[in-house]
């Protein structure tokens, strides 16, 4: 399936052209001289991917409380800290 749209067809043909790709949800892959290079989503799997990316960098934080990679103190400390890091 070709989910490839050229940046003169999206110039010519402007959001048309990726609605059908988007209708299948998939991502648009938008090519400009020949080189993939933006993707267009549509706005519910950019929502998607956001909370996926905000529920990972929570478990995250909650594995760095678990093992103690944290540092307690004032904003003048932490300062301190990385300024002399």
């Amino acid at each position: 399936m070709n989910n490839v749209v050229t940046a003169n067809e999206l110039k010519v043909r402007g959001v048309s052209s990726l609605k059908s790709i988007l209708s299948k949800g998939l991502e648009a892959v938008i090519s400009v001289r020949g080189k993939n290079t933006y993707v267009v989503l549509s706005h519910s799997e950019y929502e998607r991917l956001r909370e996926c990316e905000l529920a990972f960098a929570i478990h995250q934080s909650e594995q760095d409380l678990k093992e103690g990679r944290y540092h307690e103190g004032s904003i003048e400390d932490h300062l301190s800290r990385i300024t002399n890091a």
